[in-house]
């Protein structure tokens, strides 16, 4: 089956950095950032940001496009040049069971997101106590049916065929998303006090950053922004041609997840403390927090509406990276089963479970699960896999192809500092527990 692919180089970095732009940048980072030291983590995170686009997503690109499948066939490939057939058989299911599960999850926090829209838009969230509001249905089993229905069949139909439908509607929803969000920060820059929230944000106190688990939350945190789990931009990888520069487009696609998470930042830190209130919620920061101070300023509801429409924006881009990993993984592996046929599997199944986990009390801890243990491993196994596994010349020859010959250092920089990074991160948050 001939594969279809993007048509440019933007189509391919807008859809990548759909996939990338999320609620690891909505809430994720500026939580992070306020909590761990402002200017301080904000250093760290760059540091690894740009490791991780340089050796890790660069890689899986690579290795995308090199086997022209997603992540089970890029996984049995690696492994057969080995004359590894059983275990590359076996090892890619655990990434791809990290990218399925992480959609259960998070389809339902997309629908928290689209009601929150809604309410924006009927004006019924203007006039509310945002916390029993968000506690009303966040704490309530079967609370969103109709929303995540709605989130679920929106991100089929826009990846319906593939590679081109993919780019197509996040050529319309990033530009969207980070001109939204533009618009929200410029905002904010006329609060009373938000001045402090910048000064949080740019100007590091330099002895923080001895603290060691800035460094770790900072690791974790670029992991998951950049989407290097081991599975996940494989599939965007083997929608590439061959004359694309794989690296440069690595580095793009950080480039914009830096800036829309800096942007979300931009927002939500100079609201909490122009307002006084705690950048260190969680979920609260997005249905709380920010509702409380929207409906306090001039055109609140105006600028509810522009947040939640482009934090709808971010979530549906990113479901569709991990519909489309699993969608190809298993159309590939069962060939004689249509795409459609997968592409309404796939969301019905996801509906079925996720609506047992609509509560935040159920799908919190899920994730959790998932974000400690699968991913983790997803992310250590790809590691292993396109440095140690993988032939060195396959390797460098696909990331050559399109671009500047590199020499020997970017495989050196995989093999010896990305994957022990890579193996630290598993270790701490399979011994710790702790949630990235």
């Amino acid at each position: 089956m001939k594969k279809r692919t993007f048509s440019s180089h933007w189509g391919f970095v807008l859809a990548c950095v759909g996939s990338a732009v999320g609620m690891a940048n909505v809430w994720g980072f500026p939580f992070r950032m306020g909590t761990m030291g402002g200017g301080a983590f904000l250093i760290a995170y760059l540091f690894f940001v740009s490791l991780f686009a340089l050796v890790a997503l660069s890689a899986e690109y690579a290795i995308g496009r090199r086997t022209g499948t997603g992540t089970l066939g890029s996984y049995e490939y690696a492994w057969k040049k080995r004359g590894l057939h059983g275990p590359g058989k076996i090892i890619g299911w655990i990434p791809l069971l990290g990218s399925l599960c992480i959609a259960l999850g998070y389809s339902v926090i997309v629908a928290y997101v689209l009601k929150a829209l809604v309410q924006s838009l009927t004006g019924s969230l203007m006039i509310v106590d945002p916390e029993p509001w968000f506690n009303g249905f966040s704490l309530t089993p079967y609370s969103v049916p109709l929303y995540h229905a709605a989130i679920l069949v929106i991100v089929a139909l826009s990846i319906s065929v593939g590679a081109k439908s993919i780019e197509k509607t996040n050529q319309v929803m990033m530009p969207l998303f980070f001109i939204l969000f533009c618009i929200l920060a410029i905002r904010m820059f006329f609060l009373p006090g938000s001045k402090e929230g910048y000064a949080f944000m740019f100007q590091p106190r330099w002895e923080e950053l001895k603290d060691p688990m800035i460094w770790i939350y900072a690791m974790g945190q670029a992991f998951f922004s950049l989407s290097v789990t081991g599975s996940g931009m494989i599939v965007y990888g083997a929608y590439l041609p061959k004359d694309e520069d794989v690296l440069k487009g690595a580095i793009n696609t950080a480039i914009f997840d830096t800036i829309a998470a800096l942007v979300a930042a931009l927002v939500i830190i100079p609201a909490c403390f122009g307002y006084g209130v705690d950048v260190g919620a969680g979920p609260g920061l997005l249905f709380v927090t920010l509702p409380t101070i929207l409906q306090d300023i001039y055109l609140g509801r105006i600028f509810a509406i522009i947040l939640f429409f482009a934090v709808v924006f971010g979530g549906i881009s990113s479901l569709q990276n991990m519909f489309e990993v699993v969608i190809e993984s298993f159309h590939t592996k069962f060939p004689k089963i249509s795409r459609k046929i997968w592409m309404i599997a796939l969301p019905l199944l996801c509906f079925v479970i996720g609506i047992n986990m609509e509560a935040i009390y159920q799908w919190g801890p899920w994730m959790d699960f998932v974000s400690i243990y699968i991913i983790p491993i997803g992310a250590l196994l790809g590691a292993i896999t396109w440095f140690w596994i993988l032939p060195k010349d396959d390797l460098m020859d696909e990331i050559e192809t399109g671009g500047k010959p590199l020499g020997l250092w970017w495989h050196n920089l995989g093999r010896y500092l990305y994957v022990p990074l890579a193996l630290i991160l598993t270790c701490i948050a399979l011994f710790k527990g702790i949630s990235f």
